[in-house]
């Protein structure tokens, strides 16, 4: 499973920076969920592949710039570590991130965000 998890890693990575959202919805089960620590816009759980893509495409427009730093993988599940970038006006987005993917039956069941600096998600995502 580990050399699988981390082809499906760079794929969505891949796809995530090419804003191709149909190609990561290929790798999402229907029931995926995201969650997003804070308390912003678009901080919470979207449950469902489709609020999934939906949540992404916030971020992205926000002008997320995504840094996938390593890829890592466990016998069952992988992990992002990104450095997230993004200036917005007067706020800037400086986040390090561990976005944890549980995978079943070699796709993306659930993930799971972990932020190096919640309150700086709360101020720019406000």
């Amino acid at each position: 499973m580990n050399d699988a998890a981390h082809a499906l890693g760079t794929r969505f990575y891949s796809a995530l920076q090419a804003g191709d959202w149909l190609a990561i919805r290929a790798l999402l089960h229907d029931d995926a969920t995201w969650t997003l620590p804070g308390d912003h816009a678009i901080s919470g759980t979207a449950a469902g592949a489709d609020a999934v893509i939906a949540q992404l495409q916030k971020v992205a427009g926000y002008g997320v710039r995504f840094e996938l730093l390593h890829i890592l993988t466990s016998r069952e599940n992988m992990v992002l570590s990104q450095h997230n970038t993004a200036r917005r006006g007067e706020l800037v987005l400086d986040e390090h991130l561990a976005t944890v993917c549980r995978l079943r039956d070699g796709l993306i069941a659930e993930v799971e965000t972990f932020a190096s600096d919640v309150p700086g998600m709360n101020a720019f995502f406000s």
